[in-house]
């Protein structure tokens, strides 16, 4: 699986995705929107990218 994104104009903080993937999502709250973690681990290792972009209310998430 490729790395995910997050679409900045988009993402409303909500903070779903870095509740259920930490490994993966942060939220940037100086910025005012999530993104991937500088030093992530993989999607496929993590297991949790899928349902954090299945759960984002606004789509941001691409896989």
């Amino acid at each position: 699986m490729a790395s995910p994104t997050v679409d900045e104009d988009l993402c409303i903080a909500c903070g779903l995705c870095s509740q259920t993937c930490p490994e993966v999502f942060e939220l940037n709250n100086d910025a005012g929107y999530a993104e991937v973690k500088e030093n992530a681990i993989s999607c496929d290792e993590a297991g949790c990218c899928e349902e954090s972009a299945d759960l984002c209310p606004v789509n941001a998430i691409e896989l």
